[in-house]
């Protein structure tokens, strides 16, 4: 065999052996994102019940707003988890809050299903409640952000965005699932048998796939750009980013994570529950229609991550923003009219602009950070977002209903919030799909 025939076949040993890699780290940081959201997810899924157990009122609206309010503060202590557990990715490693994310978010997700309610042991209940999912938000506020940046490191350069579609396409999934399982709880049981024990069933059950994931995950290595991170580290010849660049960074992060979150928890969270108490749907018959929309969710995460690894990511991210801005009035006068039709042709709308924020929010926050600062940045920026904008979204939909009567109100914000992130991203976002992530 001739010295070029062995160099060709050690090239594709050793490409087949990345390629074998990276698939691996796909598959084990897959699982742990999906265990995360599935557990974030059925609380927004039983937000209706949780209320009334939790926050009982006769006034009509006020559980239900009590829980979503609840669901909130599961946002605004994601800042606190970014700023103790960003940093941690800088200094330690990826994989470490990985770790440390999913074994958070298991726990407090099993403790919550298994807390008695207000009628048992009074206002220590909702207490109970607003502590674990203020510990839950702390666990997202690092995994959102660093599952990203460890599978898009750990990707090629020109499969960056296909690789981002990992994060989004299992979160999606585990909404998908999480949609599934509620709505099968919802068809197969009383609504006395759903509030006595039903709803419980799955954040219990959740401890089997935190102990899958906490031991897949630690089995993980750390990503090839944070390993040359630690290199350069040891250089005297490397010097930190620029004030001014670290803030461009930082606002830039905030308007497409508040284009991203706004719009993702309109679609999965805030829509099922608009379906059923505004529109009038029976809660099985919402559940099935949001879950069709959220297999094209799923379906579409990989198709755009492709796209924009071939064209780009500023067209992208600017073509959702302005058609969340345009659209937002369309989607809930459709919501709204009761037709079946309508109301699948408003959630496949939702659900291609949202797919495309979602991708373009994990790719994002790697390229326009360098490596020294990506992890503490990204996590910063994304949470801030989604604790002052995202997070209050679903609660404030709720809010303009009740305070206007008017069923279209909630397009209000999202139009509002789509359209400042438009006139942001045009002026701060360049194109960074070719943009060198290992850079100090």
């Amino acid at each position: 065999m001739s010295v070029a025939q062995h160099s060709a076949q050690r090239e594709a040993s050793t490409s087949d052996t990345e390629r074998v890699d990276i698939n691996k780290r796909a598959i084990a940081v897959g699982i742990g994102n999906f265990m995360e959201w599935f557990d974030f997810a059925i609380y927004g899924y039983f937000a209706g019940i949780i209320g009334a157990l939790f926050f009982p009122s006769t006034a009509a609206g006020v559980s239900l707003l009590s829980s979503l309010a609840v669901f909130a503060v599961g946002f605004l202590s994601r800042p606190l988890g970014a700023l103790v557990l960003g940093p941690l990715g800088d200094r330690l490693g990826r994989r470490a809050v990985l770790i440390v994310t999913v074994f958070g978010m298991g726990i407090c997700t099993t403790i919550i299903g298994l807390l008695p309610s207000y009628e048992a042991i009074g206002i220590a209940a909702p207490i109970l409640l607003i502590a674990l999912r203020f510990i839950q938000g702390m666990m997202v506020g690092g995994e959102w952000s660093s599952a990203g940046i460890y599978i898009v490191e750990s990707a090629p350069s020109h499969r960056r965005a296909t690789a981002a579609s990992v994060i989004t396409g299992t979160a999606g999934l585990a909404f998908l699932v999480g949609t599934f399982t509620a709505a099968m709880l919802s068809s197969n049981l009383t609504d006395a048998q759903l509030a006595a024990w039903g709803w419980r069933v799955p954040f219990v059950v959740s401890i089997v796939m935190t102990g899958i994931a906490v031991f897949i995950r630690r089995k993980l290595g750390d990503t090839p750009v944070y390993e040359e991170l630690v290199k350069q580290r040891q250089s005297a010849h490397v010097s930190l980013p620029s004030r001014a660049a670290k803030r461009k960074a930082f606002i830039t992060t905030y308007a497409f994570s508040a284009l991203f979150g706004v719009s993702l928890y309109y679609f999965i969270t805030y829509a099922n529950n608009h379906l059923v108490t505004a529109v009038g749907l029976p809660k099985s018959t919402a559940l099935w229609l949001c879950s069709i929309a959220l297999v094209v969710y799923c379906i579409l995460n990989p198709i755009i991550g492709r796209i924009s690894d071939a064209i780009g990511r500023r067209k992208l991210v600017l073509f959702s923003a302005a058609g969340l801005t345009l659209m937002a009035y369309p989607i809930f006068w459709m919501l709204n009219s009761g037709s079946t039709a309508l109301i699948i042709t408003a959630l496949l709308v939702f659900a291609i602009l949202v797919a495309i924020t979602a991708v373009m929010d994990v790719v994002l926050l790697v390229e326009v950070f360098p490596a020294s600062i990506r992890s503490t940045g990204a996590a910063l920026g994304h949470n801030l977002a989604l604790a002052t904008l995202a997070g209050p979204g679903p609660f404030i939909a709720a809010a303009l209903i009740k305070a206007t009567g008017d069923v279209n109100m909630p397009a209000l914000y999202l139009t509002a919030v789509s359209a400042l992130c438009f006139a942001v991203l045009l002026v701060t976002l360049p194109e960074t799909k070719d943009n060198n992530i290992s850079a100090y």
